[in-house]
């Protein structure tokens, strides 16, 4: 088959697309023939070496897909051959005509739910779910500010912030990425290359500040989400696209009563696999009635990866971006 490989950490740019052995599966795993894959982030950070976990080289890099079930492992019950499904798994693997999944990160995919969509949904969608209901218990009616906002996580949180019944609040950094915001949801925006985050939210709430700080960005513009925080409110430490992993003044959570809160879905899913299935019966029953609906705004061949990835990196894109093997 197949596959982008990573030979040394470093730039995208030393990704290698070559021909490899196909995945064999083990007891609990299942094989997925890969139809599109969905790309993230992190996936940037992993190739480079600067992720959390470090996989053992040479390795697929890569972590969601959709496709059809092409084998299954002698212990796996619950999908079978030529199955629609999805998968995930954030060490590797995705990035390649066949994917193996461990069976319990893998979930039926509804007919109303196209592959692409289904490629975009275990990250970005898992993740937003994660934080807004089981570490922020969003309430229906309160105020939810995002930054970043129409990144692939922040347009998902756009998307289960209103599914929740909340006021979103969407902050980027252009007009155009605003207009994007609007389309997908938010009740108001702010463009923050031009406006004060802290004072604008704060004009937006009479005052008061968001209730819950969703933030995938970091950098100086957690600080600025600190300023601009409701009393008891909750900020989400989602990620840290900016680059920079911020230091927060302590005074502030302890004068607004707050709680700042980590996000780490990955973690989640393989500590309570039980509420994460939970979570995603309910994401994809969202996604199939058109409750959420992933944005996709690009699509590559497999053999793209470099140039797709570059897209991401250098933030020229909304939404998702995807490999179509």
């Amino acid at each position: 088959m197949k596959a982008h490989m990573v030979y040394e950490f470093g730039p995208i740019e030393g990704l290698r697309y070559e021909e490899v052995d196909p995945p064999v599966p083990g007891p609990r795993d299942v094989i997925i023939g890969v139809e599109a894959v969905g790309l993230n982030f992190p996936d940037i950070l992993m190739i480079g070496g600067h992720y959390q976990e470090r996989p053992p080289r040479p390795f697929i890099p890569g972590s969601e897909a959709a496709g059809r079930v092409i084998a299954v492992g002698e212990d796996v019950t619950h999908v079978g051959l030529g199955d629609r499904v999805i998968g995930f798994n954030l060490l590797r693997g995705a990035m390649a005509e066949q994917f193996s999944v461990p069976a319990g990160k893998v979930f039926a995919l509804p007919d109303a739910v196209s592959m692409e969509q289904g490629a975009c949904i275990s990250l970005t969608y898992g993740t937003g779910y994660h934080a807004l209901v089981d570490r922020a218990h969003l309430a229906p009616g309160e105020t939810l500010l995002i930054t970043g906002a129409t990144g692939g996580v922040g347009s998902a949180g756009i998307q289960i912030g209103k599914a929740l019944g909340a006021r979103v609040i969407a902050a980027v950094s252009s007009e155009a990425k605003a207009e994007v915001a609007r389309e997908l949801g938010a009740d108001e925006t702010i463009n923050y290359s031009i406006e004060s985050l802290k004072n604008r939210a704060k004009e937006l709430t009479d005052g008061r500040g968001a209730d819950v700080i969703y933030d995938p960005v970091g950098g100086d513009t957690f600080v600025e989400c600190l300023r601009c925080i409701n009393w008891e409110g909750r900020l989400l430490v989602v990620g840290f696209t900016s680059g920079r992993i911020p230091k927060a003044p302590m005074n502030l959570p302890l004068l607004k009563g707050c709680s700042i809160v980590g996000v780490f879905w990955g973690a989640f899913a393989d500590r309570n696999p039980d509420r994460n299935r939970a979570n995603f019966t309910r994401l994809l029953d969202w996604t199939a009635n058109g409750t959420v609906e992933p944005c996709i705004s690009a699509r590559y061949p497999l053999k793209a990866a470099v140039e797709a990835l570059s897209t991401i990196a250098a933030r020229k894109i909304t939404g998702k971006v995807v490999l179509i093997p």
